[in-house]
């Protein structure tokens, strides 16, 4: 019995993480995005590739890898056209972490983080 319910706890754990992928077909939201960048160059992310601070990429909780979505800084009208390739932000409250290349595009590297809204553009 004890293993039987282990089972259905792993499976409820593992359906409930694939079913967080969205259809970004539409998607428009508006929220804090921050960026990261040395630290983690070179680093393997969630779609397999190493991530490059210098590309125009971004981590997203649950657009599909490969989306291209257009960033724009609300506080300066600056935007950017990124590919989803990572996982993330992995802090509370953030809506994308970007990278180091893209927020220097959204003249937002001293504060760190920024206001944005983020639209998925069709491929």
């Amino acid at each position: 019995m004890k293993r039987l319910l282990g089972l259905l706890a792993l499976f409820s754990l593992l359906a409930g993480c694939a079913s967080g992928i969205i259809n970004p077909n539409g998607y428009d939201e508006t929220g804090t995005a921050s960026y990261y960048g040395a630290k983690h160059h070179g680093n393997k992310t969630a779609s397999g590739e190493p991530f490059n601070q210098n590309a125009l990429t971004a981590a997203h909780r649950q657009l599909p890898f490969g989306t291209q979505v257009k960033v724009t800084n609300l506080d300066n009208d600056k935007s950017v056209v990124v590919r989803i390739n990572d996982r993330g932000p992995h802090t509370r409250g953030r809506l994308i972490d970007l990278s180091r290349k893209a927020a220097e595009q959204l003249g937002m590297l001293g504060s760190g983080t920024a206001r944005v809204r983020v639209q998925a553009l069709s491929n």
